[in-house]
């Protein structure tokens, strides 16, 4: 098996609880932010697919606050999802068949483009690497599967 781990069925495969553990970079300015939290995937009740809810701190120039998102996945064709904002907005498709993936969501006149990849059956990875006129960041997020509590 190569570096990456198949995933045929995205929504199957992220179902459960994840430990998260994310690196913030602003790379024009040096700052540096940690995230620490969990990440759970429920099933949502109007429609086939999970809802992500991401929840824990987020320190940043010192200073740690609570730090919360929600995200809707969408069963797509074939084992892949569409990923939504909260509102429902489309934010990118998601496929990870042969264990990687890249992703770009365009936002005002920045361009976040994602990578995401899977180690194995309970570890996979995602780095945003955002460009624009005001930003210049790399976000790294490793996650871990966890046991629901």
């Amino acid at each position: 098996m190569g570096e990456f781990w198949p995933v045929p069925d995205v929504l199957a495969y992220l179902g459960g609880a994840w430990r998260a553990e994310r690196v913030v970079r602003d790379l024009a300015g040096g700052d540096e932010g940690r995230f620490s939290g969990t990440v759970v995937f429920e099933p949502l009740d109007d429609e086939d697919g999970l809802l992500q809810r991401e929840s824990g701190d987020f320190t940043w120039r010192g200073a740690t606050r609570p730090a919360e998102r929600t995200l809707r996945f969408l069963r797509g064709p074939d084992g892949t999802a569409d990923v939504r904002f909260a509102d429902g907005r489309f934010f990118h498709g998601l496929d990870l068949g042969s264990g990687r993936h890249t992703a770009d969501h365009p936002c005002s006149a920045d361009l976040y483009r994602g990578e995401f990849t899977v180690r194995d059956a309970d570890h996979w990875r995602v780095v945003w690497r955002v460009r624009g006129p005001a930003k210049d960041l790399e976000l790294v997020t490793e996650y871990a599967r966890t046991p629901v509590t």
